[in-house]
Parts: C-alpha cells; sequence; structure tokens
C-alpha cells in the first residue's frame, strides 16, 4: 500500500472511531476522541513472506481479555528481518481467514500490551502479504466491553516493529 493510500486509510479509520455507530468508543469517549497514534508509514515492513505450514496443523486454545477461550489452528511459521534482526511468528488460521496476532519489544511502551492483530493476505502458493503498517489494537484496546485474543506466547518479538497503531493515548481513554 503506498504511503498516501495508507494515510488516506488512516484517516477513513479515525473518522470511523469519531462517529461511526459501529465505533468500539462509547458516546462519551467519542466527543472526546482526537484521532489514533500511528507510526509513520514504514516501506520496509510491507512484506510478502512465505509462510511454512506446520506437518500438523494442531489447535490452540487462546485466552481473551475477559478471560473466554477461542480456538485457532496452528498453520504455519513466517521468518522475516527486522533493523537486521531475525523474527518469526506463527500464523494461525480461522472460519474467516488469517489472523496474526504479536507482541514486539515496545509493549506497553509504545504498543498495546495485549498485542497487535493483522490479517495477512493469502497470495497462493503458501505466500501472504504481510504489511505491519496495517497492524491494529484490538477494540479491547478502547472499551473494556470488548473480548479479544491475547497474543499467544510464541507471537512474542524480541525486535519493535515500528508500524501501524501505536498505543492509545488522550483523554477519551477510560480511565480505572
Amino acid at each position: 500500500m503506498s504511503a498516501e493510500d495508507l494515510l488516506a486509510y488512516r484517516r477513513e479509520k479515525d473518522q470511523f472511531f469519531k462517529s461511526h455507530p459501529q465505533s468500539p468508543l462509547t458516546d462519551a469517549q467519542r466527543t472526546l476522541f482526537n484521532g489514533l497514534r500511528y507510526y509513520d508509514p514504514n516501506p520496509a515492513l510491507d512484506l510478502v513472506l512465505t509462510v511454512e505450514p506446520f506437518a500438523e496443523q494442531d489447535d490452540i486454545l487462546v485466552e481473551t481479555t475477559t478471560g473466554d477461550k477461542r480456538v485457532y489452528v496452528r498453520y504455519g511459521e513466517i521468518h522475516f528481518e527486522v533493523d537486521g534482526e531475525d523474527a518469526r511468528l506463527t500464523l494461525y488460521e480461522t472460519d474467516y481467514g488469517f489472523f496474526l496476532p504479536f507482541v514486539d519489544a515496545n509493549v506497553n511502551r509504545e504498543t498495546y500490551g495485549a498485542g497487535r492483530y493483522l490479517e495477512p493476505e493469502h497470495l497462493g502458493m503458501n505466500r501472504f502479504h504481510v504489511d505491519f503498517n496495517l497492524a491494529y489494537n484490538p477494540f479491547c484496546a478502547y472499551n473494556d466491553h470488548y473480548s479479544c485474543p491475547l497474543t499467544p506466547f510464541e507471537n512474542r518479538l524480541k525486535v519493535a516493529i515500528r508500524a501501524g497503531e501505536m498505543l492509545p493515548e488522550g483523554d477519551w481513554l477510560p480511565h480505572d
């Protein structure tokens, strides 16, 4: 995705959060909402990767932020490089497509503690378009009434992914 298209997408997402009836924000939050925080577009993290499918694609039970459990299929593993460091993530398959939750080295400083999500585009032949610029926070980052899967331990990176949504900040966030 071009930087222009990415910035347009982000403006649309902010507008959705501010005014759409299906926004994860409460009415009170929407009145104070001034936009999500994002890393600058990072073309180095817009990748086409080959997944190495697991010989046995086992189910994994993933706990959510509300204590529920969800089942995903461990589909395969992707390998890539970030700032000269090797990284790997497990790709999960769901009834709705592919799911890539991850936590990076900037967790709780610049990125959301429960992790960020991606839905990589399957290109066929075990190739996927993985654009970390589209990494987003789950709705539970903005509203406790949502139940979001916690990132499995195997998808906790030691490298920083400086792309996509950042940890939200502002008076519009719920306060404990």
